[in-house]
């Protein structure tokens, strides 16, 4: 028996107009209204997704929600925090050397702003044309006290310059950070012990909720932890192959209702 759906958005939830399907929100609510925890899972902060919280009815006690890839698990109505996993201002500093040294943009962001330190020269970061959430403030990486906490860092440019300077990053990065893929053009950097599959393991701890409980459905790179964690895990038609190969099932795609189509073979019926 399912007790708890986690859902990716882009791509997975919202359709190729960022917009979720009448007959989608009519299943999820139906899935609510019979007890199922509904879980939006995404790397945008709770901000970002409040819109999209507020239309599914998903902001009463007893609602949440796992943002930034799994660093922060939250209650939805109120924002208070389960489980978080940041980054130290060290560890922004290392990473933001390694952006000069590939020439990529990069930034910071915490629960109340995106950061930008100096880009290198003629490489401007993409980031705001998708985040409208947050307010944008310029810095120096000097001026971060050292108390501070981010819930993550981005490289945001055009995936033919993005893609040969991830092939660039040196092995320890990878060893001691996650970095995953949520959109072609976008590489998010994140404490090591970050991914969706483990905010989705502090959420059912919380909850106590196990794995074999739990249904995901996602299409990208940062959504296969939570597929292979969960006891169903679901691909859209529309996932890369990786997460195709490792999902318990494909449906239809996000432009086919795909989430809803899901939710109505495994859950409703």
């Amino acid at each position: 028996m399912i007790k708890l759906i986690a859902i990716d958005m882009d791509g997975t939830l919202l359709n190729e107009n960022k917009q979720i399907s009448m007959r989608t929100q009519k299943v999820l609510k139906t899935a609510k209204d019979q007890g199922v925890k509904v879980v939006l899972c995404t790397g945008r902060p709770l901000l970002g997704i409040k819109e999209f919280l507020n239309l599914l009815g998903l902001t009463d006690q007893g609602d949440y929600a796992i943002t930034y890839n799994g660093g922060l698990v939250q209650h939805a109505d109120t924002g208070d925090v389960i489980s978080e996993k940041v980054l130290t201002r060290d560890q922004l500093l290392s990473i933001y050397e390694l952006s000069q040294s590939l020439k990529v943009p990069m930034n910071f962001i915490d629960l109340h702003r995106v950061y930008c330190p100096p880009y290198p020269e003629g490489m401007p970061s993409l980031y705001s044309q998708i985040m409208k959430a947050l307010p944008f403030e310029q810095t120096n990486m000097e001026q971060i006290p050292e108390s501070f906490k981010a819930n993550k860092a981005i490289f945001c440019i055009s995936q033919n310059l993005l893609d040969p300077a991830i092939e660039k990053i040196p092995k320890r990065y990878f060893e001691n950070f996650t970095m995953m893929k949520s959109r072609p053009f976008l590489l998010e950097i994140l404490n090591k012990e970050v991914d969706k599959g483990k905010g989705l393991q502090a959420l059912g701890n919380f909850l106590d909720i196990a794995p074999e409980e739990m249904m995901t459905l996602g299409d990208e790179a940062n959504d296969l932890a939570m597929i292979k964690y969960a006891g169903l895990g679901v691909a859209m038609g529309n996932a890369i192959e990786q997460l195709k190969n490792e999902a318990q099932f494909v449906t239809k795609t996000n432009r086919e209702d795909g989430v809803a189509y899901a939710i109505e073979k495994f859950v409703l019926n």
